[in-house]
């Protein structure tokens, strides 16, 4: 009987398609260590210019009652605080409707009204930010915050946080009802077959099965909150700077909102024209810096516990 002989030239394909392979494989190998390398990069010249910022101020500036860095007052707190509020205000809106919105389309929709709702969402996620920031302000502020309290005024932490939380509120909603649908049928089936009512498969099955696309969304959520910028500015006031203040119905500043107001007066700050002109130009990229640690340090929190939690199928 004559053996079967195989030639190593047919598994592995002819010269020429090894050779596109090849360079395809170099092309995303250079996509990606390019990527890296600008990260590294964007990461460096934060560092240089904060070290510098850190070694030209006095370190007392840092808890200085306020923000306002054309007069050398660096505050963290009134920002961090600020982010905090904001932020918190944010998630505390969008996490239930956004995960009510992915409930319904995912579990209880109809094929039909998902047709409708989806684009709809997907339509409020497109809404640019600075339209949103109008909108808290001219009509959030005197019908939502001046109905809760009708000393505060027109530019509040409460509006923005209203605001920013409509803004991510789609982001919640997509992500988490992609989750949800990716759950598999038979989950359903089996939690059904033993009598469960929807609501419980729902509740006790389906979201346990999917919370680790759920994480993600409301980190992702968290991360965008954090980061946003033009609904802060407009919204929350303390455009020139702000004191430090823990009520929401007060104007503050957030990090991102306090680098956009300095940032709109850069060429004098940089001109060195004012006290502390020259460290506030600098406390742009501190801040940036900053900014970049925290988004690091909450990916990083995200992706672990997401790892801890994911169930595979």
């Amino acid at each position: 009987m004559a053996a079967l002989v195989i030639d190593d030239n047919s598994l592995t394909g002819s010269a020429r398609r090894r050779r596109k392979e090849r360079i395809v494989r170099r092309a995303f190998l250079c996509a990606g260590l390019s990527s890296m390398a600008i990260s590294v990069a964007i990461v460096l010249s934060l560092l240089g210019k904060s070290i510098g910022f850190l070694r030209n101020i006095d370190l007392n500036t840092l808890t200085d009652a306020g923000w306002y860095p054309r007069l050398g007052k660096f505050d963290l707190s009134t920002l961090f605080i600020g982010s905090l509020i904001v932020t918190g205000i944010a998630m505390i809106i969008a996490t239930p409707l956004g995960l009510g919105a992915a409930t319904y389309l995912a579990e209880y929709a109809n094929p039909r009204t998902r047709k409708i709702l989806k684009p709809m969402l997907e339509i409020l996620a497109g809404i640019p930010s600075i339209v949103l920031g109008f909108f808290a302000f001219r009509w959030i502020a005197p019908n939502v915050v001046q109905n809760l309290n009708a000393d505060a005024g027109l530019f509040s932490l409460l509006s923005a946080g209203i605001g920013v939380g409509v803004l991510v509120t789609p982001l919640v909603a997509s992500v988490t009802e992609d989750a949800l649908r990716a759950v598999p049928r038979t989950l359903r089936e089996a939690s059904y077959g033993i009598g469960a009512r929807k609501v419980t498969t729902t509740l006790r099955v389906v979201f346990p099965a999917a919370v680790s696309g759920i994480v993600a969304s409301l980190i992702l959520a968290a991360s965008r909150a954090i980061g946003e910028t033009m609904v802060v500015a407009l919204a929350a006031g303390g455009s020139g700077g702000a004191v430090f203040t823990t009520d929401p119905f007060q104007e503050g500043q957030t990090i991102t909102a306090a680098m956009a107001s300095l940032a709109s007066g850069t060429d004098s700050i940089a001109g060195g024209g004012g006290k502390g002109a020259g460290a506030a130009f600098s406390s742009l990229f501190f801040l940036g810096l900053l900014l970049f640690l925290i988004t690091l340090l909450l990916n990083f929190i995200g992706d672990r516990f997401v790892a801890r939690v994911r169930e595979k199928y």
